[in-house]
């Protein structure tokens, strides 16, 4: 069972190296990144906190994150890869999960997939972002459509799964791809390549904040996980829920698990 943020342990929040979060409904607000929730970002790297968002925003977007941001890298497209700028010799570092001739075969197949669902769902939308997307394919049920009901959210999951892909839901879209990856395996790749820690062995120094189904791998992973109030929109279609949920909604419920971290490290301190 959930518990309030305010139960949130003193002893962890002086433990935490980093604070890992999704985007979607999670630092953002009906879909704009409000102010207060980017410069929570900056308090907690100025904290010496690696921040990392962990999205299934794709490859454009991420680029961008990575160096415009003040964060350590970012995980995109729901584990597809990770991006990371190296300010010191200005590049930057892109590791994706599978090789390029892999990518472009599933591309391929994801194509075709997207036209049967288009004919299959009415209402259904190729995502605004696709275009820059690497490897995987997302279907709008609600960010640039008007949003459909949760029977034709399952039947998109359903018509992806049926082709051997992997399909998760967000807030706003159903993501699919063909590959063993999700958040939680590039995640664990990041944190070895770039933190060097063993992320199965300090899970436990970890926070990952969330709202949607797509999170619950990292909210059964991490047992400090919090999740932002409208989290509890999905009660009941979701295989995990994080332990400690903020009051706050979307960018607001960010900024709360943010200030409540640094103001218990500042108080272990």
């Amino acid at each position: 069972m959930s518990l309030p943020l305010s139960a949130f342990p003193l002893v962890v929040a002086g433990q935490i190296v980093a604070v890992l979060t999704d985007i979607d409904d999670t630092l953002t607000t009906d879909g704009r990144l409000p102010a207060s929730a980017y410069a929570a970002l900056e308090r907690l790297a100025a904290a010496g906190l690696a921040v990392v968002p962990i999205t299934g925003r794709p490859a454009g977007w991420c680029d961008m994150i990575a160096r415009f941001w003040p964060v350590h890298g970012v995980v995109g497209e729901n584990g597809a890869f990770y991006f990371r700028h190296d300010p010191a010799t200005r590049r930057m570092i892109r590791v994706f999960d599978q090789p390029e001739a892999e990518r472009r075969l599933n591309r391929a197949r994801l194509d075709a997939l997207a036209t049967r669902i288009l004919a299959e769902v009415p209402g259904a939308a190729i995502s605004a972002d696709q275009l820059y997307r690497e490897v995987d394919l997302a279907i709008d049920f609600r960010e640039d459509v008007a949003q459909l009901p949760p029977a034709a959210v399952d039947r998109i999951v359903a018509l992806f799964e049926a082709e051997g892909a992997v399909a998760k839901v967000s807030s706003i879209h159903v993501n699919g791809w063909f590959g063993r990856h999700d958040k939680l395996t590039m995640t664990r790749r990041f944190v070895a390549d770039v933190l060097g820690l063993d992320l199965d062995a300090t899970r436990h120094r970890f926070v990952f904040c969330g709202d949607s189904p797509n999170d619950a791998p990292m909210f059964s992973f991490f047992p400090h996980a919090c999740g932002v109030a409208n989290v509890v929109d999905f009660a009941g279609r979701m295989p995990a829920m994080p332990a400690f949920i903020a009051d706050a909604r979307g960018g607001g419920g960010f900024v709360e698990i943010a200030d409540t971290i640094l103001r218990m490290r500042g108080q272990t301190g």
